[in-house]
């Protein structure tokens, strides 16, 4: 059946009928204050979208061979320990591998034992710039088929700390022999942006978009990419945090796929962008903290249909308690009932094509893509990091962000709405939740997570403390 057997009969309706129609049915309310609405990133939202809003030609779909995999974070403090739990992992389900690397003189015989790295992709997260951990690294994959992330990222580091590894010129000279090491080894990407921060600190969209294409443009200078000596082709993996705002959250990848390209095509490279997406701390609470796997699940859908290749899901627990079975299990299981029960596996192309979604993308593009030039006008990421203007624009979208909380204009079940009263926390925190300051000397002011319901946990914890010793 064709489609002009099934919509033929009908007349096209354009975008100008339906809102005078709209007009009509609002009987003297007004269209735009009725029902448009302004996003924090400054984007007039309609209630309804045609073809009319969609450029044509504007290439924002996923890569047709787009298919997501289910990750894990697992801390290395012990090598033979973490292996056992990576094994665990990988019986249960899990199909990639985080490791968070905290010590230099790791075993990577010790903590790979057994682990097959031919099907199981491995992310590796330094704590640490060593270019000798990463030659023993490479000499123990020597001979396997093995494809790794090594996510170095010292600006990332600068930028979370303050402070640099070592200092500017030794970190960018340790990231140069990483890069000559890895040159010819296709099967592993060295660089890393870790633009979670960016939203975990409260940077809207478009700002969480344009400082990691800046950031990411930072490492593309330094690494003279345009340099004839130099592969034509540099993958680099973004670490994204996924908000709670459904439809943006699902834009705002594709729209950092976009980006990327366009940037790399501006180097003549062939710029491999793989998207490691986690769901959010910003908006996560410690009061009713069962509501955070509802969040979670709404945010990994949202990753999973704005094209990650890597998805890793966050504990109900994690801003409270200590690593555990229980939580983890439930964590994972999430993602795997979207991908194996909910079908997930097959809809990695549900938005192409969706008016909304689409003109979504190209907006939140369009914007990014303006304040990456006037970061780039102002000397770059780094420069800009320095001069502390990422730091005082980031502050200033948080203040907006929490306000609209403290008013409840921008609600959290449980956390700002619907206090469960009777609800206690005190004897569950095996963790600090809220954020820890220190006085310590920095290179530059770091960027610091904060959760939107810390104020009102914190008050509420007093008053569980207050009352229980009445």
């Amino acid at each position: 059946m064709t489609d002009a057997s099934l919509f033929g009969e009908f007349s096209k309706v354009s975008a100008k009928e339906w809102k005078q129609k709209i007009q009509y049915d609002l009987k003297g309310k007004d269209y735009n204050e009725t029902l448009v609405w302004e996003s924090v990133e400054g984007i007039q939202v309609k209630p309804f979208y045609t073809d009319e809003d969609v450029n044509e030609g504007t290439p924002f779909e996923i890569a047709k061979n787009h298919n997501w995999q289910i990750a894990q974070t697992i801390y290395v403090g012990d090598n033979k320990q973490a292996n056992q739990k990576a094994h665990r992992a990988i019986e249960s389900g899990v199909e990639r591998l985080i490791f968070t690397i905290v010590d230099a003189s790791v075993s990577w015989e010790a903590l790979l034992s057994d682990i097959d790295l031919a099907t199981t992709l491995l992310h590796l997260d330094f704590q640490f710039l060593d270019v000798a951990a990463v030659k023993t690294l490479l000499t123990f994959v020597d001979v396997k088929k093995a494809n790794i992330h090594l996510n170095i990222d010292p600006l990332g580091h600068l930028a979370k700390t303050g402070n640099w590894f070592h200092s500017k010129e030794k970190d960018h000279h340790l990231l140069d022999e990483i890069y000559t090491l890895c040159q010819n080894r296709a099967e592993i990407s060295i660089l890393s942006v870790d633009a979670s921060r960016y939203q975990n600190t409260g940077a809207n969209i478009v700002q969480q978009l344009a400082y990691a294409l800046s950031h990411a443009n930072e490492y593309l200078n330094h690494l003279d990419v345009t340099s004839s000596a130099v592969e034509k082709s540099l993958s680099v993996n973004f670490k994204v945090a996924i908000g709670g705002n459904y439809f943006f959250e699902i834009a705002k990848l594709r729209a950092l796929r976009w980006l990327w390209k366009s940037l790399t095509s501006e180097y003549g490279i062939d710029g491999a962008c793989h998207i490691l997406a986690v769901p959010s701390r910003r908006n996560k609470s410690v009061y009713d903290y069962n509501v955070n796997q509802l969040r979670t699940t709404t945010e990994c859908m949202a990753a999973i249909l704005g094209g990650a290749d890597t998805v890793c899901n966050l504990p109900y627990d994690a801003l409270y308690k200590k690593d555990n079975e229980f939580s983890e299990r439930l964590a994972r299981n999430q993602l795997l009932v979207l991908k194996n029960e909910s079908y997930f596996s097959e809809v990695a192309h549900a938005v192409n094509g969706t008016y909304y979604i689409e003109t979504l993308t190209q907006q939140l593009a369009e914007k990014a893509l303006l304040l990456f030039k006037q970061l780039e006008k102002g000397g770059g990421f780094l420069s800009n990091l320095k001069e502390g203007t990422i730091q005082r624009k980031t502050k200033e979208s948080a203040e907006k962000e929490q306000r609209l909380y403290d008013s409840g204009e921008l609600p959290l079940v449980g956390s700002n709405v619907y206090q469960n009263d009777a609800d206690k926390i005190q004897h569950e925190l095996e963790l600090y939740p809220f954020v820890k300051t220190e006085k310590r000397k920095t290179v530059i002011e770091p960027i610091i997570e904060k959760r939107l319901a810390e104020a009102l946990e914190q008050k509420r914890l007093v008053q569980e403390k207050t009352a229980k010793s009445k």
